[in-house]
Protein backbone atom coordinates (compact mmCIF):
# COMPACT_ATOMS: atom_id res chain seq x y z
CA UNK A 1 0.00 0.00 0.00
CA UNK A 2 1.38 3.25 -0.85
CA UNK A 3 -0.10 5.93 1.57
CA UNK A 4 1.07 6.10 5.63
CA UNK A 5 0.02 7.51 8.45
CA UNK A 6 2.07 7.80 11.31
CA UNK A 7 -0.71 8.43 13.98
CA UNK A 8 -0.62 7.85 17.56
CA UNK A 9 -3.42 6.32 19.99
CA UNK A 10 -1.60 7.39 22.97
CA UNK A 11 -1.82 11.76 23.70
CA UNK A 12 -2.83 13.81 25.84
CA UNK A 13 -3.16 16.42 23.07
CA UNK A 14 -6.45 17.45 21.99
CA UNK A 15 -4.64 19.15 18.83
CA UNK A 16 -3.02 16.02 17.99
CA UNK A 17 -6.06 13.57 18.59
CA UNK A 18 -8.44 15.98 16.27
CA UNK A 19 -5.30 16.38 13.59
CA UNK A 20 -5.21 12.81 13.32
CA UNK A 21 -9.24 12.52 13.29
CA UNK A 22 -9.43 15.23 10.42
CA UNK A 23 -6.74 13.11 8.28
CA UNK A 24 -8.59 10.15 8.11
CA UNK A 25 -12.16 11.91 7.79
CA UNK A 26 -10.73 13.54 4.83
CA UNK A 27 -8.74 10.38 3.29
CA UNK A 28 -11.81 8.43 4.08
CA UNK A 29 -14.38 10.79 2.16
CA UNK A 30 -12.15 10.61 -0.92
CA UNK A 31 -11.24 6.73 -0.95
CA UNK A 32 -7.76 7.18 -0.54
CA UNK A 33 -6.55 3.53 0.96
CA UNK A 34 -4.11 4.09 3.34
CA UNK A 35 -1.85 2.18 6.41
CA UNK A 36 -2.01 3.42 9.97
CA UNK A 37 1.24 3.21 11.70
CA UNK A 38 0.86 3.82 15.73
CA UNK A 39 4.18 5.33 16.72
CA UNK A 40 2.50 4.37 20.39
CA UNK A 41 3.66 0.98 19.78
CA UNK A 42 7.04 1.60 20.57
CA UNK A 43 9.98 4.44 20.19
CA UNK A 44 11.28 2.83 17.26
CA UNK A 45 8.38 3.91 15.02
CA UNK A 46 8.71 7.49 16.73
CA UNK A 47 11.91 7.37 15.18
CA UNK A 48 11.98 5.89 11.87
CA UNK A 49 8.30 8.89 11.50
CA UNK A 50 10.90 11.26 12.35
CA UNK A 51 13.85 9.74 10.28
CA UNK A 52 11.66 9.53 7.18
CA UNK A 53 10.29 13.35 8.05
CA UNK A 54 13.74 14.89 8.27
CA UNK A 55 12.64 16.35 11.69
CA UNK A 56 13.52 14.85 15.27
CA UNK A 57 10.91 16.78 16.76
CA UNK A 58 8.22 15.62 14.45
CA UNK A 59 4.91 14.87 16.14
CA UNK A 60 1.94 12.99 14.46
CA UNK A 61 -0.05 13.29 12.11
CA UNK A 62 2.62 12.63 9.63
CA UNK A 63 1.98 11.11 6.22
CA UNK A 64 4.04 9.18 3.50
CA UNK A 65 3.65 7.62 -0.02
CA UNK A 66 6.01 4.88 0.83
CA UNK A 67 8.99 6.06 2.13
CA UNK A 68 8.56 9.33 0.60
CA UNK A 69 8.05 12.15 3.05
CA UNK A 70 4.55 14.28 1.76
CA UNK A 71 4.46 16.38 4.89
CA UNK A 72 2.21 17.10 7.98
CA UNK A 73 -0.85 18.54 9.10
CA UNK A 74 -0.52 21.57 8.29
CA UNK A 75 1.16 20.72 4.70
CA UNK A 76 -2.00 18.52 4.05
CA UNK A 77 -4.72 20.56 5.39
CA UNK A 78 -2.81 23.47 2.87
CA UNK A 79 -3.15 20.64 0.24
CA UNK A 80 -7.06 19.77 1.68
CA UNK A 81 -8.06 24.00 0.71
CA UNK A 82 -6.40 24.50 -2.38
CA UNK A 83 -8.05 20.99 -3.86
CA UNK A 84 -4.22 19.16 -4.46
CA UNK A 85 -4.77 16.21 -1.92
CA UNK A 86 -3.78 13.90 -5.04
CA UNK A 87 -0.43 15.78 -5.74
CA UNK A 88 0.31 16.37 -2.26
CA UNK A 89 0.24 12.99 -1.67
CA UNK A 90 2.24 12.06 -5.08
CA UNK A 91 -0.26 10.07 -6.34
CA UNK A 92 -1.41 12.07 -9.30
Amino acid sequence: MGIKLYYTTVTASRTVKSQQAEVIRILDSKSIQYELIDISVGGELRDEMRSKAGNSEAVPPQLFNEDQYCGNYEMFSAAVEANTVEQFLKLA
